[in-house]
């Protein structure tokens, strides 16, 4: 009932349709009073059919001008103007009714007509003006050129014009009520919509909708990107076959979601882009519009967690890392001290009088292989003592440029490796202690000399980054001073690259497994990240550490 009223409010109110019928209707009576009046033209008054005649091409003209005022103006209609077309109507229609009969004219309900179209045309004040007018000229037709009297006919046709009136005015006032209020809900409507669509363009997680087929419906700019589709040739296809080769546990789950209506939340999954494979964190929802399969449809909202899932891994060996630690500290303790007697035991064995070749030639290797012990005890002993043990202000540009030097005259570096850093001019400050960067820095640098190939290259980039730059989900509060270095080596495979930081764990032949993780510990000690990545072109380390925000005595 109310989408009823709401519908004809919006029909029923518009004035140029109010107007578009009232010129149909005004040229209709007009015309057909002219043609009565001709085709009675002998028998009729002379004055009347002249009064018909000047009717209907006052009608004609009037209506013609007001058509053409009306689209000279556009949708913008004064209240004169309307005011005009309903004079105009009362003068035809009492022109009708004195022609045809005065109070006894059956025409006289045209009166209902203009007063029913003047309320709707003009405000409640104009209607009922209009209404009261036309009781004068009616009253007027009634007596004028007829008996003068005015019986209770007369009075009776007054009083329902009144009537007619006031309730089209209700009715009118009603309506514009409700015009009102569904024009301010459409406005609503319209904005909510636009800032519904404004959000889901601009948002950052991924969002795909798919119907009860499997047929993509919708999918927000940030989906594309992230799974580098195109979104306007995506649109109506099956997401297996679009989303097959980038992400197929993506399309599995909402295939799944829209199949067995089964929610996922907290799901995670894997997508390539532009060759990069990423983690995401995956939640799906159904929407069952009509309670029958049919109408049942599917979203997936998505986002990209690596860094985040590379910050737990950061954070879990982290831990490892300490508990490692601390045993290896014990360990090394415990072990030096008598492995030192050993040897010293051993070595005066193997140089006894009384020792025999093969005595000599074993306690030669007893204590070789004691010194090596001995050395890895050191650097277990080193790998348990990284600490910052003097917090300064140093220049991490400095200490790079010294490490990438360092590195580049290094036995380990083969012909032809160019050794590049770049750097800003100005100091690229962070608060730490130089001696422990300046190892961390020139591990990687060194791991990254010796896995280039002649003629190859490494890179040691620095660089400032803003907080809006920063890796999302990193710990850092305000900026942060980055450290890239880069080689052209074969890069890592994936099961190495996720246990380089593991203590022990080494590909080199003689290595300890101990450099990454003292680097590290050492920038986990300055309270920063160390990032790997790698692929078939090189390897790419990046170390995070935050930047200090100035001191009140430093210059900006």
């Amino acid at each position: 009932m109310h989408d009823a009223v709401r519908f004809s409010a919006r029909a029923v109110l518009s004035p140029r349709r109010i107007l578009r019928w009232t010129y149909i209707g005004r040229l209709a009576v007009a015309t057909a009073i002219f043609l009565a009046a001709v085709t009675r033209w002998q028998s009729a008054d002379t004055a009347h059919t002249l009064v018909a005649a000047l009717a209907l091409f006052g009608a004609i003209a009037f209506t013609a001008g007001s058509a053409w005022y009306a689209a000279a103006r556009g949708g913008h209609l004064p209240n004169g103007f309307r005011y005009a077309q309903s004079a105009c109507d009362l003068a035809l229609v009492t022109a009708v009714v004195h022609i045809t009969g005065g109070a006894a004219s059956h025409f006289a309900a045209l009166y209902i007509l203009v007063i029913a179209s003047a309320t709707l045309l003009l405000p409640i004040g104009g209607g009922l003006l209009v209404a009261a007018l036309g009781n004068v000229l009616y009253a007027v037709a009634a007596i004028w050129g007829h008996d003068g009297t005015v019986d209770a006919g007369v009075l009776l046709q007054v009083a329902v014009f009144v009537a007619v009136a006031f309730v089209s005015a209700a009715f009118s006032a009603r309506l514009r009520e409700d015009g009102a209020a569904k024009e301010e809900l459409e406005t609503q409507l319209v904005l909510a919509r636009l800032e519904a669509d404004d959000i889901l363009r601009n948002i950052g997680s991924g969002i795909i909708t798919v119907d009860t087929g499997g047929r993509l419906i919708y999918m927000n700019p940030s989906a594309g990107k992230l799974l580098g589709v195109d979104v306007a040739q995506a649109i109506g296809k099956p997401v297996a076959e679009t989303l097959q080769a980038n992400a197929p546990e993506l399309a599995a789950a909402l295939e799944r979601t829209v199949r067995d209506r089964v929610r996922i939340t907290r799901g995670e999954a894997a997508i390539t882009s532009d060759g990069r494979r990423m983690a995401i964190g995956l939640t799906t929802t159904t929407i069952d519009a009509r309670r029958q399969p049919s109408g049942v449809s599917a979203t997936a909202i998505f986002q990209d967690i690596t860094h985040n899932k590379r910050l737990e891994e950061l954070r879990m060996r982290a831990e490892r890392l300490e508990a490692v630690t601390e045993l290896s500290a014990s360990l090394a303790h415990e072990i030096k001290n008598p492995l030192a007697s050993i040897r010293s035991a051993v070595e005066q064995l193997a140089d006894a009088p009384r020792a025999t070749d093969d005595d000599q030639v074993l306690g030669r290797l007893i204590v070789r292989e004691s010194d090596r012990l001995s050395r890895l005890l050191s650097e277990f002993l080193d790998f348990a003592r990284v600490r910052v043990t003097r917090l300064e202000r140093v220049d991490l540009g400095a200490i790079a440029r010294a490490a990438s030097g360092l590195a580049a005259a290094h036995p380990d570096c083969k012909r032809g490796v160019q050794v590049m850093c770049v750097a800003p001019h100005d100091p690229l400050v962070v608060d730490g202690d130089e001696d422990l960067l300046h190892r961390a820095v020139f591990n990687i640098a060194l791991n990254a000399v010796q896995a280039t190939p002649e003629r190859g290259e490494v890179r040691v980039e620095l660089s400032r980054l803003a907080a809006d730059q920063l890796p999302r989900g990193t710990p850092f509060e305000h900026a942060a001073v980055a450290l890239r270095i880069t080689d052209t080596g074969p890069g890592i495979a994936d099961d190495v690259r996720e246990r380089v930081f593991d203590p022990f764990f080494t590909t080199k032949v003689g290595g300890t497994g101990l450099g990454l993780p003292i680097v590290h510990r050492a920038i986990d000690a300055h309270r920063g990240i160390v990032l790997v990545d790698s692929s078939a072109r090189g390897t790419h380390f990046t170390i995070l550490l935050p930047h200090p925000l100035p001191a009140s005595g430093d210059t900006p």
